[in-house]
């Protein structure tokens, strides 16, 4: 598992830069991400209890993708993201709004490239327009790890 990250702040904007090394061509990696019938199954893939998962994806320029997760209905997190631009298996970039159980709500920008690296893919995401350092960083620290975690547990499951 190859992690690296780095952050950024200024006036305008709190973000994010990490990477991560996955185990599949850029394809494959691509559609794990962006596929509904996928993410409905790596979203809960590292968990003892299926808990809730409901994503649909209309994966086009202007489209969005709705998932709404959580252990149990009465602890759900939601999110929206808008399709801005489609480059598979490149590049994927997205606006992003997401709330939490308690209804607090944030948009960020997210970009997500995908390379050909060695037998694998490196993954890289920038998201930008956290409201706070502490939010951005535990997007950095649990929220993304997690996520990568989860597909790659779904990539080399048998």
């Amino acid at each position: 598992m190859n992690d690296t990250s780095t952050t950024q702040q200024s006036s305008e904007t709190i973000g994010l830069r990490m990477t991560r090394q996955l185990p599949a061509a850029p394809e494959e990696v691509f559609d794990a991400y962006t596929d509904a019938e996928k993410q409905k199954i790596w979203f809960s893939i590292l968990d003892e209890e299926p808990g809730v998962v409901e994503i649909d994806v209309d994966l086009r320029v202007g489209g969005k993708q709705h998932a709404v997760w959580g252990p149990n209905r009465a602890t759900l997190f939601r999110e929206e993201q808008t399709f801005l631009e489609i480059d598979r298996p490149h590049r994927l970039v997205t606006e992003s709004t997401g709330s939490d159980p308690s209804g607090q709500s944030m948009t960020t920008h997210v970009v997500v490239t995908f390379e050909p690296d060695g037998d694998g893919t490196l993954v890289t995401v920038e998201q930008t327009g956290f409201p706070t350092p502490e939010i951005r960083d535990f997007f950095q620290t649990e929220v993304w790890v997690g996520a990568f975690d989860r597909i790659e547990a779904f990539l080399v499951r048998e």
